[in-house]
């Protein structure tokens, strides 16, 4: 038992550091932001802020969301263990306060692809395409690793969890749409903030058709074998 725990924490843990890296991996390519953070963005450059701050206020409401839905739902299905189900929410203000602190760290590790030496690999669009292949497959990894540990979820992806419970829909495919929205939104605030899009790009799209493929994918070929090891209670 505690190993299996131990290793479910481990798991956990993993995921949300590969979140946070595909995320911030987004970013730096400079073909656009991932569409969750990307509202987050916007108003980072309006400001100005770090990403890490705007993504926590950004957080921060989906965890009130996250309550509401769970206190309907409670009014509806007395069988909720709406106590628990309301901590774990709470507990995720202080785990995106970690989280985004992680981003902010990445962020101001890497530079900028578009600001390397010009002619040098990752300097150029094929490395840039690259290294956003590489943010795709790290944050829908990422997501859907620490998602599955059934524990306290990442803000941005435990409203998609929530969302998915309620709806009885594909957690990918709830992602797909959650995202969806979240660009609308975003090119709605960059018109009305910035006064043009500096935030969605061939990037953004990327990512809104390909995360929520690759949790789909993590969700179909790697979960099933989680519980065999005891990653999942």
């Amino acid at each position: 038992m505690i190993r299996a725990w131990t290793v479910r924490l481990a798991v956990y843990l993993a995921g949300l550091v590969v979140l946070a890296l595909g995320i911030t991996l987004n970013v730096k390519t400079g073909l656009g932001v991932s569409p969750l953070v990307s509202t987050a963005h916007v108003a980072a450059l309006a400001i100005p802020a770090p990403i890490g701050d705007t993504t926590f206020v950004l957080y921060s409401s989906f965890v009130v969301v996250q309550i509401v839905i769970h206190v309907l739902m409670y009014c509806r299905n007395r069988d909720l263990q709406i106590a628990s189900t309301i901590a774990k929410d709470i507990l995720q203000l202080p785990l995106s306060m970690v989280f985004t602190r992680l981003m902010n760290v990445f962020e101001a590790a890497m530079p900028m692809m578009t600001d390397l030496v010009q002619g040098s690999f990752f300097a150029s669009m094929a490395g840039r395409l690259l290294v956003l292949l590489a943010a795709i497959v790290c944050t829908g990894v990422g997501a859907a690793a620490s998602l599955d540990m059934r524990l306290i979820p990442n803000p941005g992806d435990g409203i998609v969890q929530t969302i998915a419970d309620v709806s009885h829909l594909e957690t990918g495919l709830v992602k797909n749409i959650f995202d969806g929205c979240s660009v609308v939104l975003t090119l709605v605030m960059s018109y009305a903030l910035l006064g043009c899009n500096m935030t969605i790009g061939v990037g953004t799209l990327a990512a809104f058709l390909g995360i929520g493929r690759v949790m789909a994918l993590f969700d179909r070929f790697v979960l099933p074998h989680l519980p065999r090891v005891g990653y999942i209670s």
